[in-house]
């Protein structure tokens, strides 16, 4: 045996290569594929929105935002954190972005991707707003690699306490993030929010309309919707035109004055509120939601599959809107 070996190393070797070479392949092939975009999306909302998370459960408030600071750092981003006071506790935006301006340079133009991440009080917030922000998470994955147009930031941004008693007060997360971009002086192109953007249904008169708009928009809860005001007007078509462009997803467009039913309830209305154009990407809400502002709005309820044809619509809008290209 011994002479066998001395004389045959080589091909001994050889086989012994081949063995391992054939075990390792059987190990990545039996890998466990990456999940698909929906499933990415429910882990998101199950982890942040299966329970009430707001100022008045400040333990369940930092695990949603630890949550979406360790996926963001899994993904490779240096986080930015805004911390203020609001009604005595410490609460805080979370921020990140892709940029292409010089080090140091301000950017010429900025475009906000964002989401609140507080429940309403007795509310898990599953669709209210755990679904816009898994959406802006997902966004931040697969926008890490996009190369903006020279001189453009794209911000993710989460947002804390959109919910009442803060809505539309001084320490409403993105009253504060809007406030700070204003004071610095930096041009904000566009705020794109999401806000509630699980919940489609084929079932006729399933959508409920504003007064005076009946007529003019689907009874049927199965598109995502582009909101704004009128001042906001030209982002909304722009946006929709984007999104239509590249998704074949349901999609329709309001740009309407401040008065009409829901067009200014949500993070959307700060940006407008600093002289910024905001429009507001949602399913309606209440709308078309049986479950809002519920202890019934939890993570079961929402349609994963459609969220993620509106998320991979949205991904290449906003290559579109900050003319981007990838790497």
């Amino acid at each position: 045996m011994r002479k066998f070996a001395r004389s045959h190393w080589k091909i001994l070797i050889a086989i012994l290569l081949a063995i391992a070479l054939a075990t390792l392949t059987l190990e990545t092939d039996s890998a466990a594929p990456a999940p698909d975009l929906s499933v990415r999306l429910r882990t998101h909302v199950e982890a942040i929105a299966s329970r009430e998370h707001n100022t008045a459960t400040p333990r369940e408030l930092e695990q949603a935002a630890r949550h979406i600071e360790t996926t963001l750092e899994g993904y490779g981003y240096r986080l930015r954190r805004q911390e203020y006071e609001a009604g005595g506790q410490k609460v805080r935006n979370i921020e990140v972005s892709v940029s292409n301006t010089a080090p140091g340079a301000k950017p010429e133009r900025i475009f906000i991707v964002g989401a609140h991440y507080d429940s309403a009080r007795g509310a898990p917030g599953a669709n209210d707003n755990g679904s816009g922000t898994a959406a802006v998470l997902e966004l931040a994955r697969l926008l890490k690699t996009m190369q903006p147009s020279r001189g453009t930031e794209v911000k993710f941004v989460f947002f804390v306490n959109e919910e009442p008693p803060w809505f539309m007060g001084e320490e409403m997360g993105s009253m504060q993030h809007a406030r700070d971009l204003k004071k610095n002086g930096h041009n904000v192109e566009g705020a794109l929010i999401l806000e509630t953007i699980g919940w489609y249904s084929q079932a006729q008169n399933s959508q409920k309309l504003p007064p005076g708009l009946e007529k003019h928009y689907p009874s049927t809860g199965n598109f995502i919707a582009f909101v704004g005001t009128l001042e906001s007007s030209a982002l909304v078509r722009q946006a929709l035109a984007a999104f239509k462009a590249q998704s074949d997803f349901p999609a329709e467009g309001l740009a309407a004055p401040a008065h009409v039913m829901g067009v200014t309830l949500s993070d959307h209305s700060s940006y407008n509120r600093h002289g910024y154009p905001a429009l507001m990407i949602t399913d309606t809400a209440f709308l078309r939601y049986p479950y809002y502002h519920t202890a019934e709005d939890t993570p079961d309820k929402l349609d994963y599959a459609s969220m993620a044809r509106v998320v991979r619509g949205l991904a290449r809008t906003m290559e579109s809107l900050a003319g981007a290209a990838r790497t």
